[in-house]
């Protein structure tokens, strides 16, 4: 049995725009159920009773879902922009809805990546992923510069917080780790990371040659 998440994804997805292939590839349906599912009055409660925002409108498209054309032209000419810049844009052409509206609308319309091997979901203050980034800012004079980060995020909550960093090396990276503990409020039971050359040199198979300077 389907339950009632996992319905609603399936409805976003459909009302976002993506095919029934796309959708069953991103939610692990078969296409028939999704289908199935897109036809289905909408999801308003979890299967706990509690309620759920609903973003599917009554024969109405929702406001981001207006703007789909311009976000998805945004995105094919630069993918990796952050969902920040693609919101100031989009106000710039009329948008006037809210922000979390569409950061989800963008998550869900950018290409599916990779899915890691192993997940952690956790619980409260157990898990929390650590890695760099990098950006490439286009200022409104025309200059660019590419802007490196640090960012943290708490898995259960999802609170986030991100340090600009002036490269990616081992003290930026313990420097902005020890500021992510500090406004977590303390240090979560596993500090989990990607592979950046400043925690991890090479792996051998299965076996993992540490930067030992990180170490």
């Amino acid at each position: 049995m389907i339950d009632n998440m996992k319905r609603h994804e399936v409805q976003v997805l459909h009302d976002a725009g993506l095919s029934s292939r796309a959708i069953a590839r991103r939610t692990g349906l078969d296409r028939a159920s999704v289908r199935r599912i897109a036809k289905e009055a909408s999801v308003a409660e979890t299967d706990e009773a509690k309620p759920l925002r609903v973003v599917r409108g009554a024969g109405r498209p929702s406001e981001v879902a207006r703007f789909r054309d311009a976000i998805l032209a945004i995105l094919k000419e630069t993918p990796e922009l952050l969902s920040v810049e693609i919101l100031r844009r989009v106000r710039e052409r009329g948008y006037d809805g809210g922000k979390s509206a569409l950061y989800d609308f963008v998550a869900m319309l950018r290409s599916p990546t990779a899915q890691p091997l192993v997940r952690f979901e956790g619980l409260s203050g157990e898990f929390s992923p650590h890695d760099f980034g990098s950006v490439r800012v286009t200022y409104d004079d025309g200059r660019e510069e590419v802007v490196h980060f640090f960012a943290s995020k708490l898995k259960f909550s999802r609170f986030t917080h991100v340090r600009i960093v002036p490269d990616e090396r081992v003290e930026s990276l313990v420097r902005a780790l020890i500021e992510s503990f500090d406004m977590f409020g303390g240090v979560p039971l596993v500090a989990v990371f990607d592979n950046p050359k400043t925690v991890v040199i090479k792996r051998h198979g299965t076996r993992i040659e540490w930067n030992t300077t990180f170490g």
